[in-house]
């Protein structure tokens, strides 16, 4: 199995783009117990009450809410359901955002950010609750995660976020070093703060699953096939495919960091942002001390690192930047063999099984947005490194939107796109100093 695994991942390890080939994007398209979709590679429905562009969580949890609600509706996914940040993610499940819960409420107002926080908080109870409801088969564990300080001085902002999200009743906990060294099997965090209502699972299994749920609901759903033009003609939208078009009353754009020219200017309001992740192979007896109880972690570095265990036992480290070489050789295996020596100097030598990457949408607040392009047409986007459980409530969100909800009852107002203020030097800048910084961890 950990040779077949190396065999498989290897001709992905290029560079997080979506390749026409059927190689692996991660290690958990690889791992998944959901199975992969057959090839849907008939024509799209004609006329649909909503047609969906991009088959990742967003898209699928949008399809299932609005197919259950009684909507007929048609995903078109370019590649493969999960193939772009849905199936490379770190799988994480966390409460919340980035931003503390003070800053939440500056940015959107008393009323509007309370709202977005009991939302937000509770989002990891909305994934696990379809995981349970649909019976998704994706290695799910509810035992929190960590967020782990890197240096001493990092435990302020640890004990502010502790105390805000305690005094609206959250089940946190407040980690000494020693405590957090028992919880990770590492002496190199000097504290941390866990969240029980978070988790981790496996994100390739879990949009598969949310799939496998909205076809049951009557969803229609068509993959390797690239939406190339969308325009509205007074009567409804017409969906342009190489396989014919759809007519849809609405339609939403669930692309997220893969948004593409379809519509003009929207991927401009993003900032990209590589994330890369290794993984060993199975560590066994070895591994049994690094995170017992389960929980996946990351900590509070300006280049944030994350930290978790698969349900197979390896070892999964993850930074910011892209990956540079492969599994065998290149400067992410030798960063990689540099952290896990780093925080785990007592672990024997270990094998590194595969390496990928994939893109993060960033908005320059670290709020995401739903914006309406155009009647009828909307897009969840820039959900800044926390894909499953923003593509998840903001699928349920969608729905109830255009099943007759009213706007304002919405995550977050309706916006429209403005273009990020230096946002493409601003990538090719964070690009270049992340390469540098792994190269400097490497050594």
């Amino acid at each position: 199995m950990v040779m077949a695994l190396r065999a498989a991942c290897k001709p992905r390890i290029s560079g997080g783009v979506a390749l026409p080939d059927h190689a692996p994007v991660s290690l958990w398209d690889v791992t998944a117990l959901e199975s992969a979709p057959g090839a849907q590679d008939t024509a799209p429905e004609p006329r649909v009450d909503l047609a969906i562009v991009g088959g990742g969580i967003t898209g699928l949890s949008t399809a299932l809410h609005a197919a259950q609600a009684g909507l007929s509706v048609q995903v078109i996914e370019a590649g493969r359901l999960g193939e772009g940040g849905s199936g490379r993610n770190v799988g994480l499940v966390n409460a919340g955002v980035w931003m503390p819960p003070a800053a939440v409420r500056a940015a959107l107002g008393q009323d509007r950010g309370e709202r977005f926080l009991d939302l937000f908080g509770d989002a990891p109870r909305a994934v696990f609750d379809l995981i349970e409801r649909h019976q998704i088969r994706c290695a799910a564990t509810r035992t929190g995660t960590i967020h782990a300080a890197h240096a001493p001085r990092a435990m302020a902002d640890l004990r502010g976020r502790h105390d805000a999200w305690e005094a609206r009743g959250a089940p946190v906990t407040l980690l000494d070093a020693a405590e957090v060294s028992r919880l990770t099997g590492s002496r190199a965090f000097h504290g941390g703060l866990v969240d029980a209502r978070a988790g981790t699972i496996n994100p390739m299994a879990y949009c598969r699953g949310l799939a496998r749920a909205a076809r049951g609901a009557g969803a229609a759903i068509t993959t390797g096939c690239r939406v190339t033009g969308l325009r509205h003609d007074g009567g409804a939208w017409q969906v342009d495919t190489p396989r014919g078009p759809v007519a849809a009353r609405d339609v939403v754009l669930a692309t997220n960091a893969y948004t593409d020219t379809l519509w003009p200017g929207l991927a401009d309001s993003l900032v990209p942002l590589r994330f890369v992740q290794v993984a060993t192979e199975p560590l066994g007896t070895a591994g049994a001390d690094i995170l017992p109880d389960g929980q996946g972690l990351w900590d509070t570095g300006r280049v944030m690192r994350a930290l978790r265990r698969d349900a197979e036992g390896r070892l999964i480290l993850g930074t910011m930047g892209r990956l540079h070489g492969d599994a065998d050789a290149g400067l992410t295996r030798r960063w990689a063999m540099r952290q896990i020596g780093r925080l785990y100097p007592d672990l024997p030598p270990v094998r590194i099984e595969s390496a990928w990457d994939g893109v993060i949408a960033m908005t320059p607040d670290h709020l995401p947005r739903i914006h309406q392009l155009a009647d009828g047409l909307y897009t969840p986007i820039g959900y800044n490194g926390r894909g499953i459980t923003t593509g998840t409530v903001f699928g349920a969100a969608m729905a109830r939107l255009l099943t007759g909800g009213d706007p304002d009852d919405l995550p977050l107002p309706l916006g429209s796109p403005a273009t990020a203020p230096r946002g493409r030097l601003t990538a090719r800048l964070l690009d270049a100093a992340l390469s540098a910084h792994q190269a400097l961890r490497a050594l």
